[in-house]
């Protein structure tokens, strides 16, 4: 039986497919780093969504990494998990652009 891993290095060697992996990579990251800020403040799902005084299917449809989120959205999210937000910008890889610059969104938007 071939493992997942195997079959993504396989499916890594179309053109097509990398792109479009690679084109969701952010959209995994903010989900992970979703799911990781609501498990380290201790909540499920259904606590997070009374916090933030939503559903539970709507925290899971943040977590899937199937929608992305405004910033309002992760600003609530953030004030419900004891966290605070902050959104940076890096230049894309390979770029030896200027650098970096972070933007913090204060707690209180």
């Amino acid at each position: 039986m071939t493992s997942m891993k195997d079959l993504h290095a396989n499916f890594m060697k179309d053109a097509a497919y990398r792109e479009a992996y690679e084109a969701l990579e952010e959209e995994f990251t903010l989900a992970q780093a979703i799911i990781e800020a609501r498990t380290n403040a201790g909540l499920t799902q259904e606590q997070l969504a009374e916090r933030m005084e939503t559903s539970q299917s709507a925290i899971a449809r943040l977590e899937s990494g199937k929608v992305i989120p405004s910033a309002r959205t992760l600003t609530r999210f953030a004030r419900a998990t004891g966290t605070r937000l902050r959104i940076t910008f890096e230049t894309e890889k390979g770029d030896k652009g200027a650098g970096t610059a972070t933007g913090g969104i204060p707690s209180q938007l």
